[in-house]
């Protein structure tokens, strides 16, 4: 068949898919007989065996690779299903990509695959910055002043291993994963690269999918059984970190940043969570489509929302989540803690509210999505309370609630446990526990007349206690609540995590006298709760 004419039924075809697909179905890019809605060199390419196949040959070599391309569209967000076979060569699918000013030239992000025992399922850019993940890896893009970088943060398997389970000269099952700025490969069900695009530069969010056929000795590639389900675009969070603190083991807000940063983005929910620094972001338009942020640092007059209250407000405007962990629930009185209420429900108010250290035990949860998966739990942190909240708690729904004991305020003969003071104790709180004996709202949630959603969280100043599974849950289902994702029944799936997990990304070198086996312990007890 001509091309001109397959052009002609492709965009007939085209035209047929837009009306009758829709996200999360199945569709069929190709119909086992013909290349309509396909487009390549007619020399290299046909259809053989029910499959898309392309050729080369002695007759018919190669100066430049060539691909076919499909006809419906960019592609954005999306996952695809298909099963390869090769035979001599290499090959691979090209995906979010672009045309290059020659015949049947395409490059941008490929999912990797060859005869040799060498490239299968990496993932690399043709004509765009070489190997962005080697097999096996996870890796972040990145590019800082004009310098690209490639940094491996993690592993998805070992490369040779892999390889083992790729079968040569016979049909391979390959499945591809882009959602947001993150790329996953599979190759027979198993996982070959992970790689998030932070190249703000170059990244690309949407571009033409097309299959290749590579330069050199004469080779055989077929591809079959080719599915496509569009994603919708994934949930951003934005989580903000303060500067280094307090010492080893507290305060960790980079480390404990990055542990719900990975739990999010390995949940299943299409959330693309990304992890800034040392306190506001030096370019803050990374906030712009931010669909949550999350701000875990020190606070007082040192806090990073003080000087971006107005930047912030009209952020807030388009409905977008905010989560103050630990001492991030802290801001100054007066225009700060006026917009923390507002955003968020409460804030810690000096003069007001107090940060003892003490036990809580929370076994009682509102019928709210924060609350799912999450069971009872007693845990010693720094728990804030008696904070400022909005009037008449508008929108607010408690979370976790408890009575702190007497001795955070007083001792056993009556006298003060700690000086009156900005942080310490006050009348107030005094009237509130020990005559009252009102329990006290340490995490909360406010939905906001503007759609927008807000949680406090006064634990974290220990960072051992985010291996708490139902202290780590609550505030994972949290975050995902306000960026409104559907919190599942049983809460956000999330790994159970090691000393080792805990102990990376601290902003301090572990101690000499580390007690590795008492922390261990506590881990192991807390999996027995």
């Amino acid at each position: 068949m001509k091309l001109g004419i397959i052009r002609t039924f492709a965009l007939l075809a085209i035209a047929g898919m837009a009306c009758t697909s829709s996200a999360d179905e199945w569709e069929s890019l190709f119909d086992g007989r013909t290349l309509n809605g396909w487009d390549g060199d007619p020399q290299h390419w046909s259809v053989e065996d029910g499959a898309i196949t392309g050729k080369t040959s002695d007759d018919k070599k190669l100066k430049a690779n060539s691909f076919i391309t499909w006809q419906g569209g960019h592609l954005d967000n999306f996952e695809l299903e298909l099963e390869y076979k090769i035979v001599n060569g290499n090959s691979g699918i090209q995906y979010r990509s672009f045309k290059l000013n020659r015949p049947y030239g395409i490059g941008g992000y490929q999912a990797d695959f060859e005869a040799g025992n060498r490239y299968s399922g990496i993932l690399y850019g043709e004509a765009f910055r070489g190997i962005l993940a080697d097999r096996g890896q996870k890796t972040e893009l990145k590019n800082t002043d004009g310098k690209f970088s490639v940094a491996v943060a993690g592993s998805v398997g070992d490369s040779d291993e892999i390889q083992k389970k790729i079968k040569k000269e016979e049909w391979n099952k390959y499945r591809i994963v882009a959602s947001g700025y993150r790329f996953q490969h599979f190759i027979n069900g198993t996982q070959t690269i992970e790689c998030v695009d932070n190249d703000v530069k170059n990244r690309r969010a949407s571009g033409l999918l097309a299959f290749q056929i590579h330069v050199g000795p004469p080779m055989t590639v077929q591809f079959r059984n080719i599915r496509l389900r569009r994603l919708p675009a994934p949930k951003r969070v934005a989580l903000i970190a303060g500067t280094p603190s307090h010492g080893f083991g507290s305060h960790e807000h980079k480390a404990g940043c990055m542990l719900l940063a990975d739990a999010l983005n390995n949940s299943g929910l299409n959330i693309d969570a990304k992890v800034y620094t040392n306190g506001w972001p030096k370019d803050d338009s990374v906030l712009d489509h931010a669909d949550s942020i999350v701000i875990y640092c020190d606070g007082g007059g040192r806090h990073p929302f003080n000087n971006h209250l107005e930047r912030l407000q009209q952020i807030q405007k388009r409905g977008v989540g905010m989560v103050c962990i630990h001492y991030g629930v802290e801001v100054p009185k007066g225009p700060s803690g006026e917009a923390f209420k507002k955003w968020t429900g409460g804030y810690f108010e000096t003069d007001w509210s107090v940060n003892p250290h003490w036990t809580g035990t929370f076994d009682r949860f509102p019928d709210h999505p924060i609350s799912r998966g999450v069971k009872s739990f007693t845990i010693n942190d720094e728990w804030y309370y008696h904070m400022r909240f909005i009037d008449e708690m508008a929108g607010v729904t408690p979370i976790l609630s408890d009575l702190p004991p007497s001795g955070t305020l007083v001792k056993a003969d009556g006298s003060l446990a700690r000086r009156d003071g900005p942080h310490s104790n006050n009348p107030d709180v005094r009237a509130a526990v020990l005559e009252r004996k009102e329990p006290q709202h340490v995490a909360w949630a406010r939905s906001r007349p503007d759609g927008g959603r807000g949680f406090g969280f006064t634990g974290g100043h220990f960072h051992w206690n985010w291996g708490n599974r139902h202290f780590r849950t609550l505030v994972l289902n949290a975050i995902a609540w306000t960026a409104h994702v559907e919190v599942p029944a049983a809460g956000v799936k999330n790994k159970t995590l090691t000393l080792d997990d805990l102990l990376a990304n601290q902003d301090e070198k572990v101690p000499g006298n580390f007690n590795r086996a008492r922390y261990e312990a506590m881990l192991a007890q807390w999996l027995t709760d």
